[in-house]
């Protein structure tokens, strides 16, 4: 067996754990070792008992590496290992790090130098818009987003991160054949088509549970340089995930929220007990290791120096840029001019904004700039 057939075997075996099974790895001298290995001599090594021994000892019983391997390669998913150079560094240091990761779409290297954009999944306006426009700044100035691919702040995140034609990671709490929230299909094919990843540590069919999420959220938390918190309850996932960041080591932000919103307790408490308060993705870019020439190489939104005119628009920044004068517009009837999709609209607005064409007003109304 291949180092990866044999990896992917031992994570499909239920109940073990990466902890466990990395304990394994070393005490046996690797994933093969450990399969091949009699039942007396696994239960020997800490933490494995009878039961667990009798398991791995039979995993063939267990598991049906075969088929998974032939799903892989008909779905046109990849595995990604430690062995890879797109790894996650941070992985390398992590106890409880996935064993491998199931891949549909492509994860870089350059992917280490990335963000994690989390909050709840019941938001308000203010929430998605703040995520979306922050999101925007940060996928544009060379960091990949990266989230959970749920309703809410974790949508917003990964679609303005496609918006801004930057790089975006979500992590699934699910099995890749089973995609969770099932309405973010069309999202997550927009991610895994040239401009990141979907991924998992689950096989191809595992189901979302109460128990999957925390899993998943321990990715998120381990993989990316720091994490922004947007908008999230006193008690909620997002704050869970947060203080797990900070337990790695991460960078902690935080958006402040009204003093009279339920939504915006948990950043509040954040920024109280340190997290850094931010309202500009540049904020956090500032605190951050600066970003390599390379992955900045995006031209910029918006050249001060340069007429509007002058500037390159697309087809859809035209039409909705077309729509505005110095009267407010209104979201609904810039969509009717244009007649372009609603998402379309929202993700081009970003766009003329950040290039210095258009500018929003309190109520989601939009003007033409000076």
């Amino acid at each position: 067996m291949t180092f990866l057939e044999s990896i992917l075997a031992l994570n499909l075996l239920p109940g073990i754990g990466p902890i466990r099974v990395r304990r394994l790895i070393q005490h046996f001298g690797g994933a093969e070792g450990v399969l091949r290995a009699h039942r007396n001599k696994l239960t020997a090594v800490s933490g494995i008992g009878s039961e667990i021994a009798s398991m791995i000892a039979s995993w063939e019983d267990h598991v049906d590496l075969q088929g998974e391997l032939a799903s892989i390669k008909s779905r046109g998913l990849t595995l990604l290992t430690p062995e890879d150079s797109a790894w996650p560094p941070p992985f390398h240091h992590l106890p409880d790090a996935p064993l491998l990761l199931y891949v549909w779409g492509n994860v870089l290297e350059s992917d280490s130098r990335s963000l994690a954009v989390v909050g709840s999944r019941k938001t308000t306006h203010y929430g998605r818009d703040c995520t979306h426009k922050l999101s925007f700044q940060l996928a544009h100035m060379g960091l990949t987003i990266i989230s959970g691919l749920a309703r809410g702040i974790d949508t917003a995140a990964h679609e303005g991160a496609l918006a801004a034609e930057g790089r975006t990671i979500a992590v699934l709490g699910s099995g890749l054949g089973q995609l969770y929230p099932p309405e973010n299909m069309a999202l997550a094919e927009r991610i895994a088509d040239g401009n990141g990843a979907v991924v998992s540590e689950f096989p191809i069919n595992t189901s979302p549970t109460r128990y999957t999420f925390p899993q998943r959220n321990r990715i998120v938390a381990g993989w990316c340089e720091g994490i922004l918190v947007v908008e999230c309850a006193k008690r909620s996932g997002a704050l869970i995930t947060a203080n797990l960041a900070a337990e790695y080591g991460k960078h902690i932000f935080a958006v402040p929220g009204g003093i009279d919103r339920p939504s915006s307790e948990g950043c509040n408490a954040l920024i109280r007990t340190g997290a850094i308060l931010v309202t500009e993705g540049s904020q956090i870019i500032d605190e951050l290791p600066p970003l390599a020439p390379e992955s900045r190489t995006r031209a910029p939104l918006h050249d001060p120096d340069s007429a509007s005119g002058n500037l390159r628009l697309s087809e859809n920044e035209s039409l909705v840029l077309a729509t505005l004068s110095k009267e407010e517009r209104t979201m609904d009837q810039i969509i009717e001019d244009a007649e372009l999709e609603a998402s379309v609209v929202a993700a081009t607005l970003l766009r003329l904004e950040m290039r210095g064409l258009a500018v929003q007003l309190p109520g989601s109304h939009f003007v033409q700039s000076s």
